[in-house]
């Protein structure tokens, strides 16, 4: 096996049976490849967006300031935080946001395995040193960055 990059149109990728001998074979194989780097990419953008507290259901803070109705004309001295905001407020933890939250992290979990597991199988891609497949992986990289990135800001 070559050690060195190189442009043909014969390869084998991940497993024998994906063994490609014909230009039409290699164009499907980049497809294939620049698809599932697309995915990697969006997988990235999802978890991390599980993961942000303020998009989910957030336990309330044990140290926010009670809300009040107090008029806009009263003095920022008696308006301020010093001693509603420090003071505690008893949370309550409920059965349901408990399995809300363990239900999330075995979400996360498993979508992690995934994200892992997608992104050794393209760096073995890439280590077929074919161009044509590295070109995939770098194209699918980029096009994945450029259309979930921008959806992380609107979540």
């Amino acid at each position: 096996m070559r050690m060195t990059f190189g442009v043909s149109s014969s390869v084998t990728l991940l497993f024998d049976f994906w063994d490609v001998h014909s230009p039409a074979g290699m164009v499907v194989s980049v497809l294939v490849v620049l698809l599932l780097t697309v995915f990697y990419e969006v997988l990235k953008v999802w978890r991390l967006w599980l993961g942000n507290p303020s998009k989910l259901t957030q336990p309330q803070s044990p140290y926010d300031a009670p809300s009040s109705s107090r008029c806009d004309s009263i003095s920022v001295l008696d308006s301020s935080p010093s001693e509603s905001s420090l003071t505690p407020i008893a949370s309550v933890v409920t059965p349901q946001s408990t399995r809300n939250s363990l239900l999330l992290h075995i979400i996360q979990t498993v979508l992690h395995m995934l994200q892992v597991s997608l992104a050794y199988m393209l760096m073995l891609c890439v280590m077929s040193y074919n161009t044509w497949i590295f070109l995939g992986v770098i194209t699918g990289s980029v096009l994945g960055y450029f259309i979930s990135f921008p959806l992380l800001g609107r979540m």
